[in-house]
């Protein structure tokens, strides 16, 4: 009598080896199987499941690497065992542990044209968001009494009070840095007394506003992002536009115009800061008294100047916030996707705002600002 999950080797007139199983063919009912066919059968023809019981996907998986191993012919399985041999037989299928590296110049020109197309998509939809916002802002000029004057004024808080801070000591050390380094080379020539206009003229037109801008952009251009991303992830802002809110107006605009109006007296804050901190550098390593420092940087630094940073300034902002606000009304599907455009906002407002100072300098000095 066949025990379960047991086998019978029998030869038919031709010489052909007949390996018949009875019982259950199941990880339960196996026992040493494997290791009794492998070491007491040498040769097999046919594998005969005519008599078997239940099999499961340890069983068929027996039987199909007895026959793959030896070549036998499988007969008598009936309908299940067909279906798992057929399925264990579809993941047999031999892999390589490590694929084969992609052409070097071929995975190049696939990131070239991934990063390419990623471009050309943000740049399309940021403008097409922009134009939302604009639009948005003139449906409120001509309804003033729906803009949410508290909403702006939180920002205010937000973008310009609490920045006030970390915005004046970074200004504070870069003045320190920009007249250190101008003392040391101008000292070469004997004009150390040009750090006052080095420092005066270049915190108030350039390094003022633009060191603000990039800290506005780290710090409250993700902000936005965050907050807009985890909104749209709670589906708060899917609930606001059923109630017949518009998202825009209600979340975007308000971050929008807080930028756009805080980022002049920053900048402004920044550069006047920073001149003091080269003032006080000079005073200590040029002998350079205050009054006579500030006195100097009245003479040198020309209206224009503060002009070219007031311009820049709120241009700044406003990229700033609807890069910021674009990227987070972005996310969608998990959480994973906030920090992914939280950080892209980052990326692409520092990248913007250094693209478009370019852009300013070109200009100012075009029209003669220079």
């Amino acid at each position: 009598m066949n025990i379960p999950g047991d086998f019978v080797e029998e030869f038919a007139e031709d010489g052909a080896v007949t390996l018949r199983f009875s019982g259950d063919l199941s990880i339960a009912g196996m026992n040493d199987l494997p290791e009794r066919i492998r070491d007491g059968v040498s040769r097999i023809d046919r594998l005969d499941l005519h008599e078997i019981g239940y099999i499961d996907t340890v069983g068929a998986w027996l039987i199909h690497r007895t026959a793959r191993e030896t070549e036998a012919e499988i007969v008598g399985a009936d309908a299940e065992a067909e279906r798992l041999l057929a399925a264990v037989g579809g993941v047999a299928r031999p892999s390589d542990v490590r694929p084969d590296p992609p052409n070097p110049f071929a995975r190049v020109l696939n990131d070239v044209g991934e990063a390419t197309t990623i471009a050309i998509t943000t740049l399309v939809g940021l403008v097409g968001f922009f134009g939302s916002v604009i639009a948005a802002a003139f449906s409120l000029m001509l309804h003033p009494g729906r803009i949410r004057w508290h909403a702006v004024i939180q920002r205010f808080d937000v973008v310009g009070v609490r920045a006030l801070g970390i915005v004046g000591l970074m200004s504070f050390l870069i003045g320190l840095v920009i007249a250190q380094q101008g003392a040391v080379q101008l000292r070469q020539f004997g004009a150390e007394v040009f750090t006052v206009n080095l420092v005066g003229r270049l915190t108030m037109r350039e390094l003022g506003v633009l060191m603000t801008a990039i800290m506005v952009a780290g710090r409250s251009g993700s902000a936005f992002a965050a907050q807009l991303g985890t909104m749209k992830l709670t589906e708060e802002i899917d609930a606001m536009r059923t109630i017949g809110v518009s998202p825009v107006e209600a979340l975007v605009l308000p971050r929008v115009l807080a930028a756009i109006i805080m980022l002049p007296l920053l900048g402004f804050y920044a550069s006047v800061v920073a001149i003091i901190g080269g003032g006080l550098l000079s005073w200590v390593e040029l002998d350079i008294p205050p009054a006579t420092f500030f006195s100097r940087i009245r003479e040198v630094v020309p209206l224009t100047d503060v002009y070219v940073g007031l311009v820049k300034a709120p241009v700044f902002g406003a990229v700033i916030a609807v890069t910021g606000c674009y990227q987070g009304m972005q996310v969608e599907g998990n959480a994973e996707q906030v920090g992914a455009r939280t950080t892209a906002a980052v990326v692409q407002g520092i990248f913007l705002v250094i693209v478009l100072d370019a852009f300013f300098a070109v200009f100012f000095t075009w029209i003669g600002w220079s």
